[in-house]
C-alpha cells in the first residue's frame, strides 16, 4: 500500500517526507502524512467490504462543512478502487480521551456547542445516512421502534439474556410516548466521544472532530445520549458543560436520554458480542440493568 503515492496523486507538488499509522478502527486504516513545506493531511484507506463508506464521509463532511468550518476535516481528494482512499486535511490537537483538562466543564461546553451547530442541519426523513437517507421513516417513533426491535433480536441471536431482553422490550413499551415527541430529524454524528474529539493541551480549546462514519438522520437527543453513555460516566460537570454548551433543551429530555442511553447500550452489546470482544459485556448488559430495573 503505497501512502504516499496516494497523497502525490491527489495532492500535486507535495513531497512527502514521512508517513506515520494512526489509530484506525476495524473498516479502514489512517495514515498521518507529513509534507515539505505543505500542511500534513490525514489518508483512509477503507478495507474493500467498507468501501461504500467513503461515499458517506464525503457526503457528511460536505454538509457540515458550511456549518462547522475548520472544525471538521476538509474532504481533499476522494477515489475509488482497490483500495479506496480519501485524503482529508488535518484537525490539529489530540484526541480529548488522552488528555486530562484541569476543567472538564469548560471543555465540555464547547462539545455541546460543537453538537448544537450539528443539529442545525436538517434531514428529509429519520434513518441511516449513507449520501441519503437509507429506508426512511417520516417518524421517530417509527424509527426508534424497528431499531430497538432489531438490536433486541441480534441480542437474543447472539445469546444474551432473555430476561434482560425482556425487560428492555418491557422499558421500552413502557417509555415508547417519548419517541412521539421529537418531530424534526437532524443530522447527528451518532459516535460524538472523547476519542473523537480534538483538543490543544495547552489552551483547552477544542478544534474539532473526526469519524463521521456512523450518522443518522434522527432526533438530536440521540447525539447527546451517547455521549453521556460513552464519555461522560456519572461526570456531572461534564454533563453539567454539555448541556450548558448546548443551549435550550426540552423538559423531557432527561427522560428521552435515559431511553436513547439503553439503545446505545444494548447496540453496543450487539457490536462487541459479534466481533468475540466478550470483556466488557457483563459491564454493559449491568448498565442497561439499571436502566430498565430501577
Amino acid at each position: 500500500m503505497d501512502i504516499a503515492a496516494m497523497v502525490e496523486k491527489s495532492c500535486l507538488g507535495s513531497a512527502v517526507e514521512e508517513v506515520v499509522e494512526r489509530s484506525g478502527g476495524q473498516l479502514s486504516k489512517v495514515f498521518e502524512v507529513r509534507r515539505n513545506a505543505a500542511e500534513p493531511v490525514i489518508v483512509k484507506v477503507y478495507e474493500p467490504e467498507w468501501a461504500w463508506k467513503q461515499a458517506k464521509e464525503v457526503h457528511i463532511y460536505g454538509l457540515l462543512k458550511d456549518h462547522l468550518g475548520v472544525a471538521v476535516p476538509k474532504v481533499i481528494h476522494a477515489e475509488q478502487g482497490e483500495p479506496a482512499f480519501t485524503v482529508l486535511t488535518k484537525i490539529d490537537g489530540v484526541p480529548l480521551s488522552e488528555a486530562e483538562p484541569p476543567d472538564w466543564k469548560a471543555v465540555y461546553v464547547q462539545l455541546g456547542q460543537l453538537l448544537a451547530k450539528i443539529h442545525r442541519i436538517p434531514q428529509p426523513a429519520y434513518g441511516y445516512l449513507t449520501d441519503e437517507v437509507l429506508e426512511p421513516l417520516p417518524t421517530n417513533d417509527a424509527y426508534m421502534r424497528r431499531q430497538f426491535a432489531k438490536k433486541l433480536r441480534e441480542f437474543g441471536e447472539l445469546d444474551g439474556d432473555p430476561q434482560l431482553a425482556e425487560d428492555i422490550s418491557r422499558y421500552v413499551d413502557q417509555h415508547a410516548e417519548l419517541l412521539s415527541h421529537n418531530t424534526a430529524p437532524v443530522l447527528c454524528h451518532n459516535d460524538f466521544h472523547e476519542g473523537n474529539v480534538l483538543v490543544d493541551p495547552e489552551t483547552w480549546q477544542v478544534h474539532g472532530f473526526i469519524d463521521v462514519e456512523n450518522a443518522i438522520a434522527a432526533d438530536p437527543l440521540m447525539d447527546l445520549a451517547k455521549t453521556e453513555c460513552y464519555s461522560i460516566w456519572g461526570n456531572a460537570d461534564k454533563l453539567a458543560g454539555l448541556t450548558e454548551g448546548y443551549g435550550d433543551l426540552p423538559t423531557d429530555w432527561r427522560a428521552r436520554t435515559t431511553l436513547y442511553r439503553l439503545y446505545h447500550s444494548l447496540e453496543l452489546w450487539d457490536w462487541f458480542k459479534s466481533i468475540g470482544t466478550v470483556d466488557p459485556l457483563d459491564s454493559i448488559a449491568g448498565d442497561i440493568a439499571k436502566i430498565v430495573r430501577r
